[in-house]
């Protein structure tokens, strides 16, 4: 996704809720009750995620590095729509569930205070980018990365997590 296609969906609510609505009708993106233990179980995917990207950043493995950052980011995503009652099996359709409910919308006043604070639109579009980084070092034949940008996406990443998990901390109490 571009940052144009990025800013389209964080400016046009019509948009971002039809496009919400196709998802839940094409079943991409389910609605269900919150589950502590497979919130927890995405926060433990990220966590190890991040170890992951560290030993193949050490190794040279840099392409699996952004692609271990991706998904770090990824199931922290996951973890933060599954507190508002949605299970997604689509990257855009997370993406628009964590704009709709994380950034700056008619959120409860409760949840404007504990989230609006912590998920601006920097994280958001650091999501975009790294599912663009993934998406090179997965499918392109590129195998040269370079190390500042592997370490930079890694502090990016944990960045990510450790404000997932402080909005989720706040949320589940």
């Amino acid at each position: 996704m571009k940052e144009r296609e990025l800013n389209q969906l964080l400016e046009e609510t019509k948009r971002l809720n039809t496009l919400i609505s196709e998802f839940i009708e094409q079943k991409t993106l389910i609605l269900q009750e919150t589950n502590q233990s497979e919130i927890q179980g995405h926060i433990l995917k990220s966590e190890n995620n991040l170890r992951f990207v560290q030993e193949n950043i050490k190794l040279g493995f840099l392409d699996w590095a952004i692609t271990g950052c991706y998904y770090a980011c990824y199931h922290s995503a996951l973890a933060l729509i599954l507190t508002k009652g949605y299970t997604s099996k689509n990257h855009l359709a997370t993406l628009c569930i964590l704009i709709k409910e994380f950034y700056n919308t008619e959120l409860k006043k409760e949840d404007i205070e504990t989230i609006s604070t912590l998920l601006d639109y920097q994280d958001v579009l650091f999501y975009v980018e790294s599912k663009n980084k993934r998406e090179d070092a997965t499918y392109s034949t590129k195998t040269k990365f370079d190390i500042k940008e592997a370490n930079e996406l890694k502090l990016k990443a944990a960045l990510f997590v450790a404000k997932t998990k402080t909005i989720l901390n706040k949320t589940l109490k």
